[in-house]
């Protein structure tokens, strides 16, 4: 069976290889009888499998010793709460960057448990722009940001010098380019886009920020705890952590982030390039703003859906639909989807302007 053009948002495309490497892990994981699914996360197999891909995180991103690496579960949703807990203290400020849905969630989660300053949004024009040449606060706790936003396919392509601690969430473009990581004094990431199959979620942090929150801290929620526990305070996300592992390596491999990057800028320009020219479509978003990895557009003539819907079905492609909040189409061109899968919606949409224009 031919796989398809799979533009899913995520969970998302991975590279084949590391399927396959993946799946013979479920089989017999290093040669040892057992699967991936079964083996202890005590096992000697499965604690070098997480000091590796700990490892990796920071060597693909460039970082020393002060930063540390720790995988956990519950998504990025979950650090919308593990980072204020564990960073604003009761009767402190935090400045959030309001760029759309998930900014939206990480303010109301911080809410919670302190005071939030939204310093800068993009709210009052349908988050169609990434806000810049806001003031941030020293007196502020820290800064979040989100580098990339799936639903209104907005993304940073510049990040603030801060006079305070940067937390970014990078959920849906981290290790797609090039960045300077040192900028950031914590980056979260669901693995389910560009790091690896859904389940675990990274943290890389540095320690230095820690242990300022007044408040009594629950083990499970503070990262210093899982720092000491190697990310095995308690079970981990054990296949997921694999998959990211493999992944890791498979970017190593190929020449890591500017490999990759110069693929996506390439995907990237190839996908606009088609949304700016033909008739039929149109982009959603500020122009110097766009994302790399996820490109939303909408028909110019909204009555001629189904027609286009089905030849991208009849052509092999999966996953373009837009969210409900945006409409229209999402094209995610996360790393490991092929220049080729590109190639082959550009070629539709021309055809569907051939047709139909």
């Amino acid at each position: 069976m031919t796989h398809p053009h799979n533009f899913s948002a995520g969970p998302a495309i991975l590279p084949a290889e590391v399927v396959k490497e993946a799946a013979q892990g479920v089989l017999n994981f290093n040669n040892s009888g057992l699967s991936i699914l079964e083996i202890s996360h005590r096992s000697t197999d499965f604690i070098n499998v997480m000091e590796e891909a700990r490892s990796l995180m920071k060597e693909l991103m460039g970082l020393g010793n002060d930063y540390q690496t720790i995988f956990l579960g519950g998504g990025a949703s979950l650090q919308f709460a593990m980072v204020p807990y564990n960073l604003l203290p009761q009767t402190g400020t935090a400045a959030y960057v309001n760029t759309g849905v998930w900014a939206n969630k990480a303010i109301k989660e911080a809410k919670l448990l302190g005071n939030v300053n939204v310093i800068a949004s993009s709210e009052d024009k349908k988050f169609s722009f990434i806000p810049k040449n806001y003031t941030i606060p020293k007196d502020a706790s820290y800064l979040h940001i989100t580098s990339n936003n799936t639903i209104y396919g907005t993304q940073a392509h510049s990040f603030p010098d801060s006079p305070i601690p940067v937390v970014c969430d990078m959920s849906s473009d981290i290790f797609s380019r090039r960045v300077d990581f040192k900028k950031f004094d914590l980056i979260y990431a669901g693995a389910q886009k560009n790091i690896g199959a859904a389940g675990a979620t990274v943290v890389v942090v540095k320690e230095s920020i820690l242990g300022k929150a007044d408040r009594k801290m629950l083990s499970m929620l503070d990262y210093r705890v899982h720092i000491k526990g190697e990310s095995m305070f308690n079970t981990p996300p054990v296949f997921s952590v694999y998959v990211c592992l493999l992944t890791l390596k498979w970017l190593k491999k190929n020449g890591g982030l500017a490999w990759i990057e110069k693929i996506n800028k390439e995907k990237a320009d190839a996908m606009y390039a088609e949304i700016d020219r033909n008739s039929l479509f149109t982009g959603t978003c500020a122009k110097e703003d766009r994302s790399w990895m996820n490109a939303c557009f909408l028909l110019t003539k909204p009555e001629l859906e189904e027609t286009f819907n089905k030849m991208w079905k009849e052509a092999g492609i999966s996953g373009i639909k837009g969210h409900r909040d945006v409409g229209g189409y999402r094209a995610s061109l996360y790393n490991a989807l092929p220049l080729e899968s590109v190639k082959a919606l550009v070629d539709v949409m021309k055809e569907f302007e051939k047709k139909h224009a």
